[in-house]
């Protein structure tokens, strides 16, 4: 069993399981990305916000000019800031961001959702930067299944994916069954409760059953589900060891027991206005 899970969506094959930069400062984002490319992520996410987009475009071309890797087989994320969302500023931040990797992303995603300017304007902003060639794909982060499901009804081009914070102790039926309807899909920030997931034990006796770690166990927990997990770090053998998930597979049991572990006050990072409000669920 060790094959790389990977989605396919609106035709674009996406690996399951990215390298996340969110707080990396631009020297260890350069060479974390070269690094995780090396071990074998074939994703890499970040975003205008983080300040580090030509950080992780150099990583990428350290790895390619090592012969690692050819850029046709990354999938490479950025997201538009909240500060940009009327339609020329969304064109000129996605031409920046285009610039500042060195490469055009495969995905170009809304990084919050936001009341002003409007939905329309801003969908047809994101779909504009597509259609000129700054973006292979675009999608959607950190959006209630409300506002997913009528951002993709003013969208001509498929949202391909709603970026949003999933782990263990949060529970994300409503929003995975709106990214199914939708035809689309979850991808999940945060994937190990910031560390917390170290410290449970349903999670422990799972993963000692198996001969792995919690962290392990987790990320595979996410990928048998068919959303894909962007887990970040600082250490080469943490992102080697958080990459290592293929070769084992969690019982329908197993999956249970960890989904049990959703409680109601399991959010981490809420930043969502106040304009909007989480599914319950």
């Amino acid at each position: 069993m060790s094959e790389h899970l990977s989605l396919t969506i609106d035709g674009l094959t996406i690996p399951q399981l990215g390298f996340g930069t969110w707080q990396l400062e631009p020297a260890d984002a350069r060479r974390m990305v070269a690094e995780a490319l090396r071990i074998g992520y074939r994703h890499i996410d970040t975003a205008w916000i983080y300040k580090n987009e030509t950080a992780v475009g150099d990583g990428i071309r350290d790895a390619i000019e090592a012969g690692v890797v050819a850029r046709e087989d990354i999938w490479l994320t950025t997201k538009i800031w909240v500060a940009h969302f009327e339609h020329d500023a969304l064109l000129r931040q996605a031409e920046e961001s285009a610039a500042s990797l060195g490469f055009t992303p495969d995905l170009l995603l809304l990084h919050w959702p936001k009341t002003t300017p409007t939905f329309a304007e801003t969908l047809g902003a994101l779909n504009a930067a597509k259609d000129r060639g700054l973006t292979r794909s675009i999608g959607l982060s950190n959006f209630p299944s409300g506002q997913f499901r009528e951002a993709q009804r003013l969208s001509p081009a498929r949202l391909i994916t709603n970026q949003v914070e999933y782990h263990p102790y949060l529970s994300l039926n409503t929003l995975r069954a709106t990214a199914a309807d939708l035809g689309s899909s979850i991808t999940a920030w945060s994937p190990l409760a910031q560390g917390k997931i170290a410290d449970d034990s349903v999670i422990a006796g799972i993963a000692r059953a198996h001969g792995k770690t919690g962290g392990q166990v987790t990320l595979r927990w996410l990928v048998q589900q068919g959303v894909i997990a962007i887990p970040r770090t600082v250490k080469p053998d943490r992102a080697a060891e958080n990459f290592d998930i293929w070769d084992f597979r969690l019982t329908d049991e197993e999956m249970a027991l960890i989904h049990a572990l959703a409680r109601p006050d399991g959010r981490l990072g809420d930043w969502l206005d106040k304009d909007f409000t989480w599914d319950q669920e």
